[in-house]
């Protein structure tokens, strides 16, 4: 707490709303969805229907992500909650300009979200934890909200690919800069004379918190934040009283994704214990900026479980995002394509497939199952269906349903 006995937190983003205000949002209520989204909901939920998830919590909502969710989901009850007075105005604005009915938001710290009186079915607190004074008792709050089979997306910074973050975050507390215009503007013009080889400067050049005052402040300015490596998030999570489900993106950390996968340390990363093999590719990429993770409660030892053995009851849906790149002259000899996921930020996550593995690629269409799309595989499709969602290439929909469109 500051002198005045307020969180500083709260403060510094009353102060520096992030993420940067919109007034407009025109182009994610042109993409709302008259139902569930199965991609979204199968990513973390292979095994239960949409329909059954109704109620989600954005803990930590700054200035519009409460109100795309709602958008993007207008069958959900939708509630965000945040401790800036800015971030929840702005949220009402567009809750206005859009007329949107289910959403609602009250200015509630993370720690005290008990208070209302609900519990969840989803949870979404993406780049907040960190900044809370204690993490661990808010993530255990947010725990206490989580309904029966519910999910958590939690979002947290990581600490190699910050690196060049923390350096500066460090040059500025020792020069005594300051989140006033003036020391920002000075701020800037430095940033410009970074030398090419310090850790910043990729950041500098693809990053757009780099591109906005308020996102820089946020960035290098923000009073408290802590970075998590993946042991102490799978910690975190486990003293929450949480279990790891899977990561958002879960390629990068996998050992037989990538170019790791090529290397002679593969088969010895791919002995370890699962979280060790996490930690290890966490090291060897060195540029993961942020750790998304998708949790359950630490009794709930069903939820996001799939059993590629029964291609029957599989029905595979393509990520809106995968990539088929079938031009010879950029594949190596035997390939069809190579399969790619435009999301990933690392380059060398790549899936090489051979023309009846492309067929069966190109013919996933949301309806089909494993089986019936790769019957001239026989046992075969499911690892092949299990290496496209290792390559975060599909998601899929183990709940026996086989219609319903790609969704």
């Amino acid at each position: 707490m500051n002198a005045s006995g307020r969180d500083p937190i709260a403060a510094f983003y009353d102060a520096h709303p992030y993420p940067p205000p919109v007034a407009d949002l025109d182009a994610v209520a042109s993409r709302s969805a008259a139902g569930p989204d199965r991609v979204a909901h199968h990513l973390i939920w292979p095994g239960r229907d949409p329909d059954e998830i109704g109620t989600l919590l954005v803990a930590g909502c700054g200035t519009s992500q409460a109100a795309r969710h709602a958008l993007r989901n207008p069958h959900l009850d939708v509630v965000g909650v945040d401790v800036s007075e800015t971030a929840i105005a702005h949220t009402q604005q567009l809750v206005e300009r859009y007329d949107i009915t289910n959403l609602h938001v009250e200015r509630v710290p993370i720690e005290r979200v008990g208070e209302l009186g609900r519990r969840f079915d989803h949870i979404v607190c993406t780049g907040v934890l960190h900044h809370l004074a204690d993490p661990l008792v808010g993530l255990r709050s947010l725990r206490s909200v989580l309904a029966p089979g519910g999910a958590v997306t939690l979002m947290v910074y990581a600490p190699y690919g910050r690196t060049g973050i923390s350096l500066i975050q460090d040059y500025c507390r020792r020069l005594g800069i300051s989140t006033d215009p003036a020391d920002i503007a000075d701020l800037v013009a430095v940033l410009s004379e970074i030398p090419d080889g310090h850790p910043l400067s990729r950041l500098l050049r693809s990053s757009p918190d780099f591109q906005h005052d308020d996102a820089l402040a946020d960035a290098l300015l923000n009073p408290r934040d802590r970075a998590y490596s993946v042991p102490d998030l799978l910690e975190l999570l486990t003293d929450a009283g949480l279990r790891f489900g899977r990561w958002e993106r879960q390629a990068p950390y996998l050992p037989d994704c990538g170019s790791i996968s090529e290397t002679p340390h593969a088969d010895r990363i791919a002995a370890l214990p699962v979280d060790d093999q996490y930690a290890a590719l966490e090291l060897f990429r060195g540029t993961i900026e942020r750790h998304t993770v998708i949790a359950f409660a630490a009794d709930d030892d069903a939820s996001g479980e799939v059993a590629f053995d029964r291609p029957d009851r599989l029905v595979p849906i393509a990520m809106p995002t995968a990539l088929v790149v079938d031009d010879p002259a950029r594949l190596p000899t035997g390939a069809a394509a190579a399969l790619l996921n435009r999301a990933h930020t690392s380059s060398d996550l790549v899936m090489f497939v051979d023309a009846s593995e492309l067929d069966i690629f190109r013919r996933i269409d949301g309806v089909r199952t494993v089986a019936e799309l790769g019957a001239e595989l026989g046992d075969g499709a499911g690892s092949f269906v299990e290496r496209l969602w290792r390559h975060d290439l599909v998601v899929v929909d183990a709940t026996g349903a086989t219609a319903g469109g790609a969704g």
